[in-house]
């Protein structure tokens, strides 16, 4: 049975998140440790013990939710004694969730994906006004009608609206100019779409982001970047890439492309893959692969219960 390993990005992060892990696995400690010297923060102890804003910002969020996943990953290879390389095909990861999934599979070590997703947040957040851009997500409508509706609302509103996130058959987001993506919500509304307006953030996975493709480009020349372990299905590609000079290359454009999350899965699918592994906080990318085949197997493990459980049951 081939496997696939998934990690998300942010969203949903908790205070008190991967403590269970620290408390249980001396492995999972060690990704923590690695990522406050890293950072010259004690991030471990904001994400352990708040206070909940200041773990919301960005830069935070970010690496904490890498933290997480690393630690889930330390914490399954020393419960079960196996190793990702080993027992799986690919890794994946959603958005900021790449990251995670390259320091899984060691072609970025726990440290300079923390600093490197820092990096990120902060690139993101200056390149255009938050003020002036939206995201909206969109569940009930196809990907044919999401974007036929975000060229007519770039239209009507006079500035960007593009497909940001193809997740799931009717999962989606468009990101762009905030009067232009109101315009989507009215439209999208009308053919009886569910919206949610994620207002006042920075328009991720669009073409407004470029600016910051090209600091993000010059930031990865500095960090070492090594061929995974496992190959990568790209958020930009939605197909495996195994060269480091590529993973760069994609890596820095994924904040000015859509995710492509359901050709991604379908793609490992494609290549033989009937078990998806989620590793982090959260259950959105299960969920996703699910309503993408549900004749496929996908698990989130979330704490040390859901480790025995995959031991037990699926690995």
């Amino acid at each position: 049975m081939a496997r696939a390993f998934i990690f998300p990005g942010r969203g949903g992060e908790t205070i008190g998140m991967g403590l269970h892990y620290v408390q249980a696995y001396p492995s999972a400690r060690y990704v923590f440790q690695e990522i406050d010297d890293a950072l010259g923060q004690e991030l471990s102890r904001l994400i352990f013990e708040g206070p909940e804003e200041t773990l919301a910002l960005p830069e935070n969020a970010d690496p904490a939710m890498l933290a997480v996943s690393l630690a889930g990953v330390k914490a399954l290879e020393e419960q079960g004694d196996l190793w990702l390389s080993q027992t799986g095909s690919f890794v994946a990861g959603h958005g900021r969730g790449e990251a995670t999934a390259l320091a899984a599979v060691d072609a970025l070590s726990a440290g300079a994906a923390a600093k490197w997703l820092r990096a990120r947040a902060k690139a993101v957040w200056s390149a255009f006004s938050p003020e002036k851009g939206a995201v909206c997500t969109v569940h009930g409508l196809d990907l044919a009608t999401v974007e036929s509706l975000a060229r007519e609302a770039a239209t009507q509103g006079k500035g960007i609206c593009e497909l940001a996130r193809d997740d799931a058959p009717d999962s989606h987001a468009v990101s762009g100019e905030r009067a232009a993506v109101e315009a989507f919500l009215q439209l999208a509304a009308k053919k009886g779409g569910e919206t949610h307006l994620l207002d006042g953030i920075p328009p991720l996975h669009s073409s407004l982001m470029e600016p910051a493709v090209a600091e993000l480009q010059a930031t990865l020349a500095e960090v070492e970047v090594r061929a995974p372990k496992l190959p990568l299905v790209s958020n930009v590609t939605a197909y495996a890439l195994e060269s480091a000079d590529e993973i760069r290359t994609r890596l820095a454009e994924q904040v000015a492309r859509p995710i492509r999350w359901r050709e991604s899965v379908e793609y490992m699918k494609d290549h033989g893959v009937t078990e998806f592994l989620e590793i982090g906080h959260g259950d959105d990318l299960s969920t996703y692969v699910r309503a993408i085949d549900g004749k496929h197997e996908a698990h989130a493990i979330e704490d040390a219960q859901d480790i025995e459980r995959a031991l037990d049951d699926v690995l």
